[in-house]
């Protein structure tokens, strides 16, 4: 008998898209789209933002190829410009949220763990701060200071941190009943070291989760500071002056004023169909 070659079956490997919730995918199609256009586009245009030409103002949208968004009404490239504006507002929200964020943190932890005179006095100042329009204190504040991006910053952290403080104090009162932390305090821990150890890792999950929502909001008030002129100054682009600036084209070249608001659109969409995501993430066990 002569022995019989057995050839392996060939098994197809078929690639499955991990299961994630319809929201959260559609949070990675947009906020994709705006990584795209503040990663790439500075790669492949080369141009200048703010490099003015009068010669090529106010050139349509899809007319040009080195211009593939047009041109505003100095010459410059729109493309380029929404770019740059795009990492400016990312960036000054990311910076906000965290300085709002770990103000909120070190108030909340106090406020909860302290309770007594402490926390009156924490959530009386929060109260009083509640009491003014934010926006209207960022006007008065901007007017009064100025408005560099890095005062812009700070200006948007430190008036955003109430939220965090309660959150963080709610979570931190219902932590201080459960045995672990009196166990721990019964066997003579610190303060400071049951806030740093066992507090903070405990209440960082629902702070993440109002710094994703967050971040929209502060890229909303960002570029209605800018849309009004107390904002990100020129020459720096931003998403509220470029739509400021395009608003008097409306009727001749809607894309100057379309553009910067889509950018906007996906922007605080796909940030807060993200959060939405993160928020009904624990109840799915």
């Amino acid at each position: 008998m002569t022995p019989t070659s057995v050839t392996p079956e060939k098994t197809t490997k078929t690639i499955r898209l991990p299961r994630l919730p319809f929201s959260l995918w559609i949070a990675i199609i947009m906020l994709a789209g705006v990584l795209a256009l503040m990663a790439l586009v500075p790669l492949w245009s080369g141009f200048d933002p703010n490099k003015q030409s009068l010669f090529f103002a106010l050139e349509p949208a899809f007319t040009n190829p080195a211009h593939p968004l047009g041109t505003d009404a100095l010459g410059r490239d729109i493309l380029s410009r929404l770019s740059v504006a795009a990492s400016v507002s990312v960036l000054v929200a990311l910076g906000a949220v965290c300085i709002s964020a770990v103000i909120g943190i070190v108030i909340g932890l106090l406020a909860g763990w302290m309770r007594g005179p402490v926390d009156s006095l924490l959530m009386a100042l929060g109260n009083v701060q509640l009491a003014i329009p934010t926006v209207l204190l960022l006007i008065v504040l901007v007017a009064a200071l100025g408005s560099s991006p890095l005062l812009l910053v700070i200006l948007l952290g430190c008036v955003n941190w109430v939220g965090y403080g309660r959150v963080v104090r709610a979570q931190v009162i219902s932590l201080r009943e459960r045995e672990f932390i009196t166990a721990v305090t019964t066997a003579g821990g610190s303060s400071w070291w049951i806030m740093r150890k066992h507090l903070l890792p405990n209440v960082l999950p629902a702070v993440l989760v109002l710094a994703a929502f967050d971040v929209g909001v502060i890229i909303t008030v960002e570029s209605s500071l800018s849309f009004i002129g107390l904002g990100i100054q020129p020459p720096t682009p931003s998403l509220g002056l470029m739509i400021s600036e395009g608003q008097r084209y409306l009727q001749t070249n809607l894309p100057l004023t379309l553009l910067p608001a889509l950018v906007i659109f996906f922007l605080i969409g796909g940030i807060q169909f993200a959060s939405q995501s993160l928020n009904r993430a624990p109840s799915r066990g």
